[in-house]
């Protein structure tokens, strides 16, 4: 698992030197690399071994081929574009939204290509199973691609896991800034306090506030003395 870092989505690293071995051994980047592996596997297996003679050897259907082959691509270029944010991550992009924004895209990409290699993986195999036609060479290519596609739902749900964590991570390291700033009086503050400071007091005067008024149950004198109604 990822160390924590300070600041929301490890903002607070920003700036430092990149560190390649630290990276490569992170497991989201490992992941990836598998997964780039397998979708130009996947990809190259039906492209070069999946057709004879412009026709698709998954029981003559243009679809499976085509759906794999795109599949397979699409893949392969989505891990290269989010293995080249994962190196930037941490140490080249300081803006807090930015790195959300990132984190979200990483996270609805590899949830909806896990579904894809699982919607692959069953259309190819049933393509296969209902293939009449004697395939006289390439079998291999064609079910390394079926085997391939199922490797990938269960490297791409690992991705989509480790994106999610580090998407909630960011959540509460955010909440976790802003009870730190309440806390300390910031913006979002004791609204109870007040935001001026007292009057101050004359310099060398120790004697009570002037500006204090006296609570009720202070001993109240009598008025002495008899008491005259002024003449109008």
């Amino acid at each position: 698992m990822e160390s924590k870092a300070s600041g929301a989505y490890g903002a607070g690293m920003a700036g430092g030197a990149f560190n390649v071995l630290a990276f490569v051994k992170k497991p989201q980047v490992i992941l990836r690399i598998v997964s780039w592996f397998f979708a130009i596997i996947v990809f190259g297996c039906i492209s070069s071994q999946g057709w004879e003679e412009e026709v698709c050897k998954y029981n003559n259907d243009k679809n499976a081929c085509g759906f794999g082959t795109a599949i397979g691509v699409i893949a392969f270029l989505g891990l290269t574009a989010f293995l080249i944010f994962d190196a930037l991550f941490e140490n080249f992009i300081s803006s807090v939204q930015h790195r959300k924004y990132i984190v979200m895209a990483d996270m609805g990409f590899s949830g909806v290509w896990t579904f894809f290699w699982f919607v692959c993986f069953c259309y190819l195999t049933d393509a296969w199973r209902k293939t009449t036609k004697e395939v006289v060479y390439g079998v291999s290519g064609v079910q390394a691609a079926i085997a391939f596609s199922f490797f990938s739902i269960a490297s791409f749900a690992g991705i989509t896991f480790f994106a999610f964590q580090r998407y909630r991570q960011g959540i509460s390291e955010t909440f976790a800034s802003q009870y730190d700033q309440s806390q300390q009086g910031g913006p979002a503050g004791d609204s109870a306090a007040s935001p001026y400071s007292g009057y101050p007091a004359p310099v060398g005067d120790t004697g009570p506030d002037p500006y204090q008024q006296p609570t009720f149950n202070q001993d109240q004198k009598p008025v002495t003395g008899d008491f005259q109604a002024p003449a109008y």
